[in-house]
């Protein structure tokens, strides 16, 4: 009976606050209604909201409460007396017995599918990380917080242990433009091919094996990928360090057993050392403070990054002078742009990481900043120009097995041409080494025509001048003045074949030329003809810009094209040129 009361008690308590409530609210709704007035028929909605000035102080509030959390440091602080609970003294070096070190590992390995191992080669690892390398662990700590969010993400969306997102501390100490003596680059110390199988792109202005977030996909691929392999987590981490062959081998010679310290003595040296390493980084990120480190402030936190979508071509320098950024904080947010520019056009878009702070700026002001102009002169105009040459110029890294020859038919050139290029005496190349190839596109440039004048007799020729135009070689100038490249190098002083736009270069042409016009000139324009061959990817648009005053309707209509999607590589394209 007793409990009836209650519960009747408790009920009617309830329904006088809630009764309350919606008087409340009434009252509160009844004072903001209009006053009566017999004109008032229906709300009327309105469509014009009044501007709201862009340095509104609420508009401030509201961007700035995006990172407010960090701000007040409530999830990462670098206050070494807040975090140090064992009142450790400073500079003071703990050092653990080893069934501490082991028991720690222990509870580490209860909380990942990843088999974690104490022994002495992991205990040397901890003792780098916990003595020698102190300063450089408290970095990494740090560093974490922009790192590891990202890392967790990515492999949350593979479905893969969280814990490899310590394979970074070992491969680069979270260093983003880390860059290995092998040629290994980035978070995830990707070589060349290995990158380029899982989607990154190089060129002379972008690298994406340096992108934080598109290295971070393409680890997570490869580590998996190798995992469906050996369905062993410290296997996959020993073939991405060494390659698959190397662990293949391994596991041959040990007798077919797939355990990691079963081949541990089969595989490479540093192999030997990588997952060792990886537990101590593993072990020293999750007990930093008991070793008396500390992690250093990054400066800026994960949460405090955002991206933008470029649309168009764009340099650091525009971003830097007209927002007011670091150049240093751009650089390391960005470290994909080797060159720092940003090459974005309608059909290729980047992305841009920049602090929260400055993304509203940036897209409030997005075409004033793309149209800014720079205190150094940088414009649009020079960046197509510097992204146009990038494009055209390529780095060929030799693989074993290849010759001159396999290489020219490839860039569809000429062995003369890699030789001039890469100012090569002979035939011999070897595995590793950087040649230097250009796109092709121009006609009279291959060894023929130059061996077949290689020697013009000057006596019959009359001496003129030539200015060098946007995209001139010396064998395209050549095949004008009916002579060499050697002929022209030689008149010169040239060592190389590099030539700038509007340089002044000596030539003789032949004195018949002037008594006759050219078969191939335009008497009324004054224009003679050159043929562009077509490469991969080359629109009309992309080759009336290579040569000046030339447009694309001039093209199309020299050409008798009507389809201009219907380029082929290796056509030959009529061109009609300024002589």
């Amino acid at each position: 009976m007793l409990k009836k009361k209650t519960l009747l008690y408790l009920a009617l308590l309830v329904f006088i606050s809630l009764t309350y409530k919606v008087n409340s609210q009434n009252e509160i709704d009844t004072t903001l209604q209009p006053a009566p007035d017999s004109s008032f028929t229906e709300f009327t909605p309105v469509k014009d909201y009044p501007e709201i000035s862009e340095n509104d102080l609420i508009l401030d509030m509201l961007d700035s409460l995006v990172a407010v959390k960090f701000y007040s440091n409530s999830t990462f602080t670098a206050d070494t007396v807040a975090l140090n609970r064992y009142d450790f003294a400073p500079g003071y070096i703990p050092e653990y017995p080893d069934s501490v070190l082991q028991k720690r590992i222990e509870d580490l390995n209860l909380m990942t599918p990843i088999e974690l191992t104490f022994n002495k080669w992991v205990k040397n690892y901890i003792h780098v990380y916990a003595n020698k390398r102190r300063e450089v662990s408290s970095r990494v700590l740090g560093l974490a917080e922009i790192y590891f969010p990202l890392f967790e993400e990515m492999l949350d969306k593979y479905n893969m242990p969280l814990e490899l997102k310590y394979l970074a501390v070992v491969e680069s100490a979270l260093n983003p433009t880390a860059n290995s003596r092998a040629g290994a680059k980035g978070l995830w110390q990707f070589m060349y091919g290995t990158g380029k199988m899982y989607g990154l792109k190089v060129n002379s202005l972008v690298d994406d094996r340096f992108d934080p977030y598109k290295s971070t996909d393409a680890a997570c691929r490869h580590l998996k990928d190798l995992y469906d392999i050996y369905g062993n987590w410290n296997l996959a981490l020993a073939a991405y360090n060494s390659g698959a062959g190397n662990v293949n081998k391994a596991i041959r010679r040990a007798g077919g057993t797939k355990s990691y310290w079963a081949i541990w003595p089969f595989l490479p040296r540093e192999t030997r050392g990588y997952v060792p390493a990886f537990i101590a980084a593993m072990y020293i990120m999750n007990y930093a403070a008991e070793h008396n480190i500390y992690p250093i402030d990054p400066g800026i936190y994960f949460q405090e990054i955002d991206t933008v979508i470029v649309n168009e071509v764009l340099s650091f320098d525009q971003l830097s002078e007209f927002m007011n950024i670091e150049m240093d904080q751009l650089k390391m947010l960005n470290p994909t742009f080797k060159e720092g520019i940003i090459p974005s056009n309608e059909d290729n878009k980047y992305v841009l990481r920049l602090p929260v702070a400055y993304i509203s700026a940036y897209i409030e002001h997005e075409k004033e900043l793309f149209e800014y102009k720079t205190s150094k002169g940088i414009e649009k105009d020079k960046l197509l120009a510097e992204i146009k040459k990038a494009q055209e110029r390529n780095i060929h890294i030799v693989r074993s097995g290849e010759n001159l020859g396999l290489i020219a038919q490839r860039y569809r050139c000429s062995v003369y041409n890699l030789r001039s290029w890469n100012n090569l005496r002979g035939n011999t190349i070897y595995p590793g080494q950087k040649l230097v190839v250009y796109a092709p596109g121009y006609s009279g440039t291959t060894s023929t025509t130059s061996k077949s004048n290689a020697s013009a007799d000057i006596s019959n020729r009359d001496k003129d001048y030539h200015i060098v135009r946007n995209g001139e070689n010396l064998g395209l100038i050549a095949n004008k003045y009916k002579c060499s490249v050697s002929d022209l190098k030689a008149w010169n002083n040239l060592s190389g074949n590099l030539i700038q736009p509007n340089q002044k270069l000596i030539v003789y042409a032949p004195k018949a030329e002037s008594t006759k016009v050219s078969a191939n000139a335009d008497t009324k324009s004054n224009k003679s003809y050159v043929y562009h061959t077509v490469r991969k990817g080359d629109t009309l648009w992309d080759i009336a810009k290579l040569y000046e005053g030339v447009s694309v309707d001039e093209i199309k209509k020299l050409n008798d094209i009507h389809n201009s999607k219907k380029l082929k590589p290796g056509q030959k394209i009529k061109v009609a040129v300024k002589s």
